[in-house]
Formats: C-alpha cells, structure tokens, sequence
C-alpha cells in the first residue's frame, strides 16, 4: 500500500514537473534521443530521459527520471546504476531482474521496487515475446554520474 503511494507520488511529481513550464535557471535539462544497449541474441532497451533536475537541498545530487522500453524478449546488458539510489515502477508489461548474490524476481505492470547503490544487475529482461514492458525509472545520483554503465564481461 505504501509502495503503491509511493509510485503514484512520483508519477504524478513526474508528470507535473514535465507538464510545468519553467522560467528559471533551474530549468530541467530537455529529454535527449533514446539510446539502446546493444546485445546479439536479444533486441535492447531504450532508455528516454524524462526530467533531469539538481536537488535544491541535496548539494551535488540530481534526480533522474526516464522511461526504459523493452520491446518483446528484450535483454539489458548486464549493469550498473554507479552510486544512484534506483527507484523503478512498471508501466506496463512483466521485467524479470536479476541483482548479484540474490535469487531473480519477477515484477508485473503495477509492482516497484528500490535498488541501492552499487547494485549489479546481472539480468533485467522483458519476459514476454509478444507484448513490450516499460519502467519509470528514477535515479537520485551524484551529479555528473552517468547513470548506466555496462559491463558486458559479467
């Protein structure tokens, strides 16, 4: 229940902070062109940023939203969010995720989690080969960090 304020607080700040025009030097950075991992047996993601803006009362961290899109059977590159604290709610469709040393879990249109720092994603898919799944995902990181980084060796 909590979980599910939480999701729709964020979506709704989401959408709002991006509904909103600006005026200020504090402006949200523009959402730039998506960009997709690539991987040989498995179509990629893309990841659309939706808002990008400095925490007033966090010196040095930047909240992060963005859409990732997994088409049908799609298969992330193993990953990590660098020191981001990860907040991630399904929009749609079923993402199966894998974090180094725990057992995959299964997260369907509705469910979210949080992912701590450093976390190793070892596996995030799209379970599904006809139906495509999306996140909302939300990053608080330091600012500057890349926010993904794969690591295709693991």
């Amino acid at each position: 229940m909590i979980g599910m304020r939480i999701a729709g607080g964020v979506l709704a700040v989401a959408a709002l902070t991006a509904a909103t025009p600006h005026s200020t030097s504090d402006q949200p950075a523009p959402a730039t062109t998506p960009t997709a991992a690539v991987t040989s047996e498995h179509p990629a993601e893309t990841f659309k940023p939706l808002l990008e803006q400095s925490l007033p009362n966090v010196k040095g961290k930047t909240f992060t939203s963005a859409i990732v899109d997994f088409p049908p059977n799609a298969r992330a590159m193993p990953h990590r969010h660098g020191k981001a604290f990860v907040y991630a709610y399904v929009l749609a469709g079923t993402v199966r995720s894998k974090l180094d040393g725990k057992p995959a879990t299964t997260y369907r249109q509705g469910a979210n989690w949080v992912e701590s720092p450093g976390a190793h994603h070892v596996l995030t898919e799209n379970t599904s080969r006809t139906q495509r799944a999306k996140l909302l995902v939300v990053f608080v990181s330091n600012t500057g960090d890349k926010l993904k980084v794969d690591d295709p060796g693991s």
